[in-house]
Order: structure tokens, then sequence, then C-alpha cells
């Protein structure tokens, strides 16, 4: 709607016009017709009635009726015209209809309130004024009735009140709930277009927390079981060389290649349980966010036990009952795993074994902490860091030796860990590969560095690797340590 009284082509309710013209449904324009039509006709009697008392023709009147009658069909696109036309007539002491539907429909429409209150006004004003008039002429027809001065106006006053007030109260109240509703409909709407775009945005996110798990959980598959079958594989090169020349030390890496398989199948039966744990607890409702830190946990639990197992066969013999009991022999090891996790994990006083482990095959490593050689005391009393800081440093130091294995077979290796202030360091280096040393084969998938590096940077540190002048290659990581404890 204008400022002029022209709405605009919506209906009453903003949907878009579908009705004849204007009019947003038919009923609509039904409406309208029947009002034009019985407004015509009380126009077309009044004006007769007037015309014969201003003694002119009754056509004049009936015609001046038939032509403002019929206004009302433009009522909802130009109320301000059918109310100026119904104020134009009063004088005529016709359109009464007129007077009534237009200013309702003005007072209901988004016309500015200015422009209605002007109209009203003006409307009463002239109610005011021509049944003054009709009531002195009246008065004075009458010789013997002498009514106080006040008693006219206050009369001609009321009556235009109550001729002009009832449909302008009415129309403002179905105006403003018509505009409430529509403003209700409105926020309805928007929130409906809100809760469809947070159901879109809650998809998104949920798949791609999806995918960052299972990118994680590859990850800590992937650093866990690949360092003890990499072992494995160059253990049995080392059996298949000497197993006609030396059958002793040939034995020797038989008994490290069943060690390391029975390791790998540890952990990899330890971290299928905790997969099974965190899926069951996802059904029951209970957040399974935790499953790669839990598995990096189980992993080296995992790793400590068959390490003891493969040094002591009563243990390994013991270890292996109580696996086998299942739920009525006993408490899952899986499930005492996944109560502890948020205790256990790999930590750097485990860095001595996992050293141990790459010489045991056949590898020259060297450790340093602090610059101090491995074994001495301040080696063993390094400090403790949060457990993702001492996890991902022991999964950088393992996935470089498992590196090394592959890529650098015979070549030396140097691990150094530096304690710095606000921060952890560690290096793995190794020189060139030697000529004579035997390639076990070991296949890359070139997930290695790519798993590092995602491991370091999530905890706000920096990674660097490549090639070394030397032939080698050196990978480094620095990790912030906000959150050592002494």
């Amino acid at each position: 709607m204008t400022a002029t009284g022209a709405s605009e082509g919506v209906g009453a309710r903003g949907a878009p016009v579908s009705g004849p013209w204007w009019w947003a449904r038919r009923r609509s324009a039904v409406l309208d017709v029947v009002l034009a039509a019985a407004s015509a006709v009380e126009c077309a009697f009044e004006g007769a009635r007037f015309a014969s008392g201003a003694q002119l023709p009754e056509l004049v009147g009936v015609l001046l009726g038939l032509l403002a009658g019929p206004v009302l069909l433009v009522r909802r696109r130009w109320p301000v015209v059918v109310v100026l036309v119904s104020i134009a007539v009063i004088p005529a002491e016709m359109g009464g209809l007129l007077s009534t539907v237009g200013l309702y429909t003005l007072a209901a429409s988004d016309v500015p309130r200015r422009i209605t209150g002007l109209l009203a006004g003006m409307t009463v004003a002239g109610t005011l004024v021509t049944t003054f008039l009709s009531l002195r002429q009246d008065v004075l027809a009458q010789e013997d009735f002498q009514p106080p001065m006040w008693l006219l106006p206050a009369m001609s006053l009321a009556l235009g009140l109550v001729l002009t007030a009832p449909p302008v109260l009415w129309g403002l109240y179905v105006g403003a709930r018509r505009r409430l509703v529509e403003s209700l409909r409105e926020r309805a709407d928007g929130l409906e277009r809100e809760l469809s775009l947070l159901a879109d945005r809650a998809e998104e996110r949920a798949e791609w927390a999806r995918n960052e798990e299972r990118t994680r959980i590859a990850r800590e598959m992937h650093d866990v079981v690949a360092h003890r079958v990499s072992l494995m594989v160059v253990h049995a090169a080392a059996l298949q060389a000497v197993a006609l020349k030396d059958p002793e030390k040939a034995s020797k890496n038989a008994g490290l290649v069943g060690d390391m398989g029975r390791q790998a199948l540890t952990e990899l039966r330890e971290m299928l349980g905790v997969l099974r744990t965190a899926d069951g607890a996802a059904v029951r409702g209970a957040a399974a966010s935790g499953a790669p830190e839990r598995l990096a946990a189980v992993a080296s639990r995992a790793g400590a036990q068959a390490t003891v197992q493969a040094r002591s066969p009563a243990a390994s013999e013991v270890a292996e009952s109580a696996g086998d009991a299942g739920p009525e022999g006993g408490v899952p090891v899986s499930a005492t795993a996944v109560a502890e996790a948020d205790a256990e994990g790999p930590h750097l006083a485990e860095l001595g074994d996992l050293v141990g482990q790459s010489r045991a095959a056949g590898m020259v490593v060297e450790l340093t902490v602090d610059g101090v050689a491995e074994g001495e005391p301040a080696a063993a009393a390094g400090q403790r860091y949060a457990p993702p800081v001492e996890r991902t440093v022991y999964r950088v130091v393992q996935e470089a030796l498992t590196n090394v294995h592959k890529h650098a077979p015979g070549a030396r290796a140097r691990v150094r860990l530096a304690h710095r202030e606000g921060e952890l360091a560690v290096q793995v280096e190794n020189g060139p590969c030697e000529g004579g040393a035997a390639d076990a084969g070991l296949p890359s998938g070139g997930n290695g560095l790519v798993g590092m590096r995602e491991r370091v940077t999530a905890l706000g540190g920096v990674f660097v690797s490549g090639p070394t002048e030397a032939g080698g290659f050196r990978v480094s990581a620095v990790l912030p340590a906000a959150s050592a404890v002494s």
C-alpha cells in the first residue's frame, strides 16, 4: 500500500494475487461486487430523495447515486479514493454504506495513520455540518419546539462520531491483527529457514567429524601396527640371510620375529576391542570422540604387556589364558584399557624401549636427552608433559625409525630429545644407507610423514622434514609444552 492508497500486487495476507485484477481471492471479488451493488442501490434511492427535496429532476439524483455507489469495487486498491467520494456525497445525505465500508478499509490498510486520521476527521466534520443543518431546518419548521442551543450541535457531533468511530476503530484492530499475523508468519518462515540451515550445517559437521575420526583411527592403526610389522620383516630378512651360515643367530632372529608378531597381534586385538566398545557406547548415547586417544593408550599398554610376555614365558601363558577366558573368565583387557585410557598412553620414558627394539633389529641408534647421553640420570629424570604431547613425540620417533628401516637399511640413526622453556623438541636423523646392507623390501604407503605432520600441527607445533646434505634424512618437531608438570 502506497501513501496515496494504492495497494501493491499482494493479497491481504502477503500472498501473491491470484484472483481477478487486484483481488487476492475470488471470494474477495464477489464480496466487493455485492457491497458495490448494495451501495449503488442505496445511493440511487437516497439521490432520488435528495433531488426531490432540492427541486431537481430525480434522474439526476439517481445518476449521481449510481456513479458514487459502485466506487466500493476499488476499495482494496484505492481506499483513499473511496473515502474521498463518500465525503463528497455527504451534503447529499447519501452513501452511508459507502462511508462505513470505506473508512473500515482505509483504517485496515497500510495507509499512513496521519492520512487515515485526516480523512476520518473530514468525515466527522462533514457529517456534523450536514446533520446540524438538517436538524435546524426541522426545528425551525416546528414553531412550538424550542430546544436548548447546545442540543443540536451535541446531537450532530454524536451522530458524526457514531457513524465514523466504529468502522475506523474496527479497521485499526483488524489491520493490526493482520500485520501481527504476517509478522509471526514471517518469523516462523525465518526460523524454519534457519533450522534448515542449521540442520544442513550439522550434517556437514557430522560428516566432517566422521571423516576426521576415520583419518585419526587410520593414523593410529598405521603408527602402532606398521612399526611392529616393519621390524618383523627386517628380522625375517636377516633370518633368511643367516639361516644356513649361523643357525644360532637364525634361531634368535626367529624368536624375535615371533615376539614381534605376538606384540603386533596383541596391539591389533586391543585396538579392535576399543573400537567395538566405542561403537557400543555411541549406540547407548555416550560420546565416542575419544576413541583415537584410547587407541593410542591401549596400543602402548598392549606393547608393554607384549614385551613383558616375550621376556617371561610364564607371564605369557597366564596372559593367554586370561585372554581366552572371555567375559566369563574375567574382565576383558579392552574394557580395562578403556577405563584407564585417560591415564595411560605412550610416554617419553618408553622411548628407550622403542629404541631398543630397533637396535635388536640390527640398527645402530643413539638416544640423547637434553644433550645428555642415554642412560645417565638426567635422561631418566625428564619432565612430564600432557599425555597428547608425550604421545605425539613417541609416535614421531616411532614412525621416523620405521621409515629408516624401510628406506635406509643399515643406516645409523640418532634420536635427540630437548626440554626447552615452554616447548619440547625432538629430532630423528639418519645417515646414508650403507651399500652392504640387505634391503628388506618393505612397502611404503606414503602416509608416515603426513601422519606425523597432522599430529604435530594439531597441537600447535611445527614439523619439518627433508633430506640432509650427507645423504640422509631428518625429521624435526617442536611442540608447545604449556601443560608440562613437574
